[in-house]
């Protein structure tokens, strides 16, 4: 099964590709979508970022984090742009009929490091563990795969 994680962003969204097959995990590809420009123009970037990856890797199914407001730091213009994000991501995805799973960010760390409030350094270093990589991702990336891991394992 080939699982896309995708962390959104407006500016930057990483994107991590694996194979799971029966809890071992194959590194296929990972990066960012960076983005420029004015809101809209940003959205259209990750739509066609995301249906492009979908096309070339011919993806079984897609793993999105979900958004979340910290309750001590609330910033809902940030939270409607991440929104906007989740919906490019969805679209891309939806619009070639692959299932969508969203999981919190607890949920992903819970599942690869053990610890729902794992720092990012503790998923990075998890994920270069489990993928076999030579070297820790690009943060954004990281936590794309983090949520891809995520997947393989309640799935299989």
């Amino acid at each position: 099964m080939k699982i896309l994680g995708i962390d959104p962003g407006s500016r930057i969204t990483g994107f991590g590709l694996i194979e799971a097959n029966k809890l071992k995990f194959s590194y296929i590809n990972s990066g960012c979508i960076r983005t420029q420009g004015e809101l809209n123009e940003r959205i259209i970037t990750i739509y066609e970022g995301i249906k492009e990856i979908i096309d070339k890797h011919e993806v079984d199914i897609v793993v999105v984090e979900r958004v979340f407001m910290r309750p001590d730091r609330p910033n809902p213009d940030a939270a409607i742009k991440l929104g906007h994000a989740r919906g490019a991501i969805i679209s891309a995805a939806g619009g070639k009929g692959i299932p969508i799973i969203d999981y919190t960010a607890n949920q992903i760390k819970k599942a690869v490091v053990g610890r729902g409030h794992a720092t990012k350094e503790q998923v990075s270093f998890m994920v270069q563990q489990l993928l076999k990589l030579n070297k820790a991702p690009q943060a954004d990336a990281g936590d794309a795969l983090a949520g891809a891991i995520c997947h393989g394992y309640h799935a299989l």
